[in-house]
């Protein structure tokens, strides 16, 4: 899986759970500042994650993550290994 094809689907993921405009989810989008997600959304997008993935998501892998870009180099590290 590409880290395009990550995005696209991260995108619809945030879209669709938080009902964000998919047009202001870019890279660059900070997750709280940006997108206005807080710490309960943090965890329900890391729920989402790990059905889309099929892994645990590990909250050391995901401590430094700010933008949507961050989450997407996230999640192709955890499918590469």
């Amino acid at each position: 899986m590409t880290e395009q094809d990550i995005f696209n689907k991260l995108k619809e993921v945030l879209a669709d759970s938080f009902r964000l405009d998919p047009e202001k989810i870019t890279l660059d989008s900070h997750l709280f500042k940006d997108l206005d997600l807080d710490s309960i959304d943090a965890v329900e997008l890391a729920i989402q994650l790990q059905d889309f993935t099929g892994r645990r998501v590990k909250a050391q892998e995901f401590k430094d993550v700010r933008t949507v870009g961050d989450v997407v180099t996230t999640i192709h590290r955890m499918l590469q290994s």
